[in-house]
């Protein structure tokens, strides 16, 4: 803890509420001794989380932590609440935690809140689906975040606007690396968030409802270079950045606004899975070769002790 912060907190009204466990617990409470919004058993949280969404528009035909943790060996669930499912497993030696939830960056607030601060896990990967707004981006593409727009309501809760919310090289690179070699259509770029999901992605609402700046949400970040939209990335993005952890997103692109391809449910889908379990191979293997030469981040050509560059 910074010690500007502990400055702060010697003058905390509400200090006697923030033992172990209680309400108002620094990072989260605890209900029947478990995180209190995920419910997780800490010890069985892998490194490495991807996040999803309960989505019908991905049409996964099932709770997607579920169906995906079949991919992952030894799959365990490891933890259930009202509102997240947790499994945990290994991916080609990477230990992997899927959590899934309901849509929205205050829904993805409570979950990094448990897991940032009762599990070591380090890594947050948003995986989803998105519709894009740039000319160059298709239906059924893979759009790999770089960084983010931040015009969710939560993460200005936390920090003003101006910072950042940036997406971890080292998890661009993993992904890129994995979704080129596995022949993907795929982009680099950056993705706006925003938390209404009809007039916030510039689209009318009940009775049409709509106001000229929402008109112009879609041509101004098209013009801007923007890929895509969604719904959670950008908190995930903000608190990495502000907690010192990695962020990442890989996007499955179901249909463009911009070029009137319609939306198709499910498109990509399952090229975005492979992109994002590859990639936390890739990334698994990169954090070896740090480990090994005892390095703090890794650059291209750092290999571990008996490895090869590839």
């Amino acid at each position: 803890m910074k010690e500007a912060t502990k400055r702060i907190l010697r003058d905390y009204a509400y200090q006697d509420c923030t033992r172990p466990g209680d309400i108002m617990a620094e990072g989260g409470f605890l209900i029947e001794g478990k995180p209190g919004y995920t419910g997780i058993d800490p010890s069985k949280i892998g490194r490495y989380v991807v996040m999803l969404v309960r989505d019908p528009l991905l049409a996964y035909g099932g709770d997607p932590a579920e169906l995906l943790a079949r991919r992952l060996e030894r799959p365990i669930l490891a933890g259930k609440s009202g509102l997240f499912t947790t499994y945990s497993g290994h991916y080609k030696g990477a230990h992997i935690s899927f959590i899934s939830g309901g849509s929205g960056a205050p829904e993805a607030e409570l979950a990094l809140t448990d897991l940032m601060h009762y599990t070591r896990a380090d890594t947050f990967i948003r995986l989803a689906g998105s519709a894009a707004i740039n000319e160059d981006v298709h239906t059924g593409d893979i759009v790999i975040t770089s960084g983010t727009v931040r015009g969710d309501g939560v993460s200005r809760v936390y920090v003003e606007e101006a910072f950042p919310a940036l997406c971890s090289h080292e998890v661009i690179l993993a992904m890129s690396q994995s979704a080129q070699a596995l022949g993907m259509r795929w982009h680099v770029g950056v993705t706006r968030c925003s938390d209404a999901e009809t007039v916030g992605g510039g689209r009318p609402a009940v009775d049409g409802y709509i106001q000229p700046r929402h008109l112009e949400y879609i041509d101004y970040y098209n013009r801007a270079g923007v890929l895509n939209l969604d719904r959670e990335s950008s908190v995930i993005a903000a608190l990495c950045t502000l907690f010192r952890r990695r962020a990442g997103a890989v996007f499955s692109i179901d249909n463009n606004i911009v070029n009137r391809e319609k939306f198709q449910a499910g498109a990509g889908r399952d090229d975005a899975v492979e992109v994002a379990l590859e990639g936390i191979a890739n990334l698994y293997r990169m954090d070896r070769q740090k480990e090994q030469v005892g390095a703090p981040y890794w650059v291209p050509g750092l290999r571990a002790e008996g490895e090869t560059n590839s």
